[in-house]
């Protein structure tokens, strides 16, 4: 009964770790509109620091307020989020 219980609580400790490190992702992206043409680059915090969940996320996040995503550049955590804040203006964490 014990190393069951001691069992679970290592799982559970390893899925809120996973759900903290989740949170502590982002993407930084370039988007587009037509009609007329506007470029974009930002920075989005997502769930998932995979590259293709992310590029799921990101384009679903942006279609909603009429843009196409062009590429996710690259994901990464907290630590990047200084360098591309200036690069991505009024884009930064806007999704």
């Amino acid at each position: 009964m014990k190393q069951i219980l001691s069992s679970l609580a290592i799982g559970a400790l390893i899925s809120l770790g996973s759900m903290a490190s989740a949170a502590d992702c982002y993407a930084d992206y370039k988007a587009k509109q037509d009609n007329p043409l506007r470029l974009h680059y930002g920075v989005m915090q997502v769930s998932s620091c995979g590259k293709g969940k992310a590029k799921k996320e990101v384009a679903q996040r942006l279609r909603g307020s009429g843009w196409t995503l062009l590429n996710v550049m690259s994901v990464f955590g907290p630590e990047g989020l200084d360098k591309r804040k200036a690069n991505a203006g009024k884009f930064y964490l806007r999704y």
